[in-house]
């Protein structure tokens, strides 16, 4: 087991926590000694409940051919078999049809996508799904899947862009698209797919050679996207961009006159997590300054500067980055300390949408920005979500 494994090791496995009284007597699951991670037995209870509904409207969902949502974009069928995976691998019969059918998407290169049947921006998003897509398989526990796997892993270290330039370290929608890109989405979803499928180097045939990125470039790629500033009132210090040259959250004059990119919260907590996973120590000032801009501006009630754009893929890396972070802790902006997974389970619980004649449930984003349109997507990103907050 590698130390990201161990450290994120709920998105692989689940845990049993341990139960004690409070002092009040209440029946709490216990976090961390000295931490806020405790969770009331009925926050826990009534999350359970609502995975439960969750995986039930899933399987609900799926297709006869095993792929759930659109067939162009095997991501979206790798999500799903995530949650099955590691929350529900008693479905071995929608487990089986979804492994097939992402199998269909593999290519010779070891890249897992699709030509999608209409034009879309980034070709056939193959670091997207490629990356969703090795992470699922892997999850699955099949020996049979490994080489796939493995094959995955070499196209995506192949996809790392190196040219000196901005993007250098980074990872874009396609190998190629014949001009330099890379954004911190598709960059911290390859990081995380590369550590979270790493054991399967320990299985290649003798001969074939490790496949991995270049994690310090990847570092230098995180560099340029950080705001980082001398100005003790620059809110924007210590959070992320959207890629070097763009936020989705507009810009602002710093300082010292320079126009810079606005840190927003999805985009700062995938920074959070990929510094980590590009191998840079939690104590390190990059990595604490964007644990600071999260916390001063902790919300559950919008992706921080964005509104409700991507308010769910925000909820699932935030509950990432901060399990890897370690803390179960947050102390606001305000001077409050809020339970961060406590507080997460209750919003995910209060949004769940309930199907009146089946009693399974879902989730849906009325912005719709960023594919989130689709119940399959946002309610596979709840699941993983309420997981990792389940289990200190």
């Amino acid at each position: 087991m590698n130390r990201f494994e161990a450290t994120l090791i709920v998105l692989m496995v689940a845990v049993v926590p341990a139960v004690a009284q409070d002092t009040n007597g209440d029946m709490v699951i216990q976090g961390k000694p000295g931490d806020a991670g405790e969770l009331s037995l009925s926050i826990a209870h009534e999350a359970r409940a609502a995975m439960d509904r969750g995986v039930n409207w899933l399987l609900a969902q799926q297709n006869e051919d095993g792929h759930w949502s659109n067939k162009d974009f095997p991501a979206l069928t790798a999500l799903p078999l995530w949650v099955l995976a590691k929350s529900a691998p008693q479905n071995k019969e929608a487990i089986d049809k979804a492994v097939k059918f992402i199998l269909t998407s593999v290519h010779d290169d070891g890249s897992i996508w699709s030509a999608p049947s209409v034009e879309q921006k980034g070709g056939g998003l193959a670091n997207y799904n490629t990356a969703v897509c090795m992470v699922s398989l892997n999850a699955v526990g099949d020996p049979q899947l490994v080489p796939v796997v493995q094959k995955a892993r070499r196209f995506i270290a192949g996809t790392q862009h190196f040219g000196g330039d901005d993007y250098h370290g980074g990872m874009g929608y396609d190998p190629d698209t014949g001009r330099p890109y890379a954004d911190l989405s598709n960059s911290y979803m390859a990081y995380e797919a590369m550590r979270l499928t790493d054991n399967v180097e320990d299985q290649r045939k003798a001969g074939d050679p490790r496949a991995d990125l270049d994690w310090k470039a990847a570092q230098e790629f995180l560099g340029k996207i950080q705001n980082k500033s001398t100005d003790t009132n620059d809110d924007n210090a210590g959070g992320f961009a959207y890629h070097p040259s763009d936020s989705k959250a507009g810009t602002y004059t710093n300082a010292a006159g320079e126009l810079r990119f606005r840190s927003y919260g999805s985009m700062t907590y995938a920074g959070l997590l990929s510094l980590m996973y590009a191998d840079v120590n939690k104590d390190d000032p990059r990595v604490s300054s964007a644990f600071d801009w999260a916390s001063r501006h902790w919300t559950l009630e919008e992706n921080p500067g964005v509104g409700n754009d991507g308010l769910f893929y925000f909820y699932n890396v935030l509950s990432k980055s901060l399990a890897a972070y370690g803390r179960d802790r947050i102390v606001t902006g305000s001077g409050a300390a809020v339970n961060w997974r406590a507080e997460l389970i209750k919003k995910l619980l209060s949004l769940q949408k309930i199907d009146p004649k089946t009693g399974a449930g879902y989730w849906l984003n009325e912005s719709g920005r960023w594919w989130e349109a689709d119940p399959v997507l946002v309610t596979s990103y709840s699941l993983l979500a309420l997981e990792i907050a389940l289990n200190p």
